[in-house]
């Protein structure tokens, strides 16, 4: 079996690494590379992957992919790094706003690219994932990179990349949102007489319920919601309050505004300086 390579051992690539091996991913056919010693010790200890300090000492010249999972401000000069050392592997970026084109640039012109946007519940291999894909990706390749985010969740492919920023204000910020509701509605709980933790129960007991009745359900949110709001009653009363502050209209403003800054991200790292 080739090998994948992981460059950077994070959160995500952490991840990533423990979704392959769940589903039979030999760990010896796994390597990682971790700049920081005490994170790389842990990576090999705890998954049995083969952890170096730098791209020459992992074995990318044999790899079927390089999965390349650090900050989008420190791609161009990971790319570099990796880029004397490529024959034929995919390399998959999961870096918010890096563009395939700069990255390309950056590789030595090399167009065996997929740029990926998973979420922090791929922790938990709860994610879902976006996926764009280079003109010179072959179905083969396609099916390899699905098969290593799909290791964390479900994956969704993009016609264009401009949708994978998109992906990233919606569903790779999206947990932030979710999280930032809960935290209102736990102080809305502690302002009504709870105490923290009754509060905190409330609020993620409702979520998690409302979200697995959602995910059962063949209606739409929309039809749910209305299935909650009786005429004149309470749930009506709380949802024209937020009608009446234009929450509605802020949230879609915000997502859009997530959206421009994934693109503005795109400009700004993806100059050469």
């Amino acid at each position: 079996m080739s090998s994948i390579v992981f460059i950077g051992g994070g959160n995500m690539g952490r991840a990533l690494i423990g979704g392959l091996i769940a589903q039979g991913r030999d760990p010896s056919t796994i390597d990682v590379v971790e700049i920081d010693a005490g994170a790389r010790e842990r990576l090999a200890r705890e998954s049995s992957v083969r952890a170096f300090a730098s791209p020459s000492d992992a074995d990318l010249r044999g790899a079927e992919a390089i999965v390349v999972a650090v900050k989008p401000q420190g791609m161009r000069d990971t790319a570099k790094s990796v880029a004397p050392h490529l024959t034929n592997a995919l390399v998959i970026s999961i870096a918010a706003g890096i563009r395939l084109r700069d990255l390309s640039r950056w590789l030595g012109d090399y167009r065996k690219l997929v740029r990926a946007m998973p979420n922090t519940p791929a922790l938990i291999r709860r994610g879902i994932t976006g996926l764009f894909a280079d003109n010179d990706v072959t179905a083969g390749d396609r099916a390899l990179a699905e098969s290593i985010l799909g290791a964390v969740g479900e994956t969704i492919w993009c016609e264009h990349e401009t949708q994978i920023d998109a992906i990233t204000a919606v569903s790779g910020s999206g947990p932030a949102y979710l999280f930032y509701f809960l935290e209102s509605m736990i102080a809305s709980a502690e302002a009504l007489g709870f105490t923290a933790d009754e509060a905190r129960r409330l609020a993620y007991a409702t979520a998690s319920g409302a979200m697995a009745l959602a995910e059962s359900s063949s209606e739409t949110a929309s039809t749910l919601r209305a299935q909650v709001t009786s005429k004149r009653g309470t749930t009506q009363a709380a949802l024209e309050s937020l009608d009446a502050s234009g929450v509605k209209v802020a949230f879609v403003e915000a997502v859009k505004r997530a959206d421009a800054r994934a693109r503005e991200l795109g400009d700004e790292l993806g100059r050469d300086e």
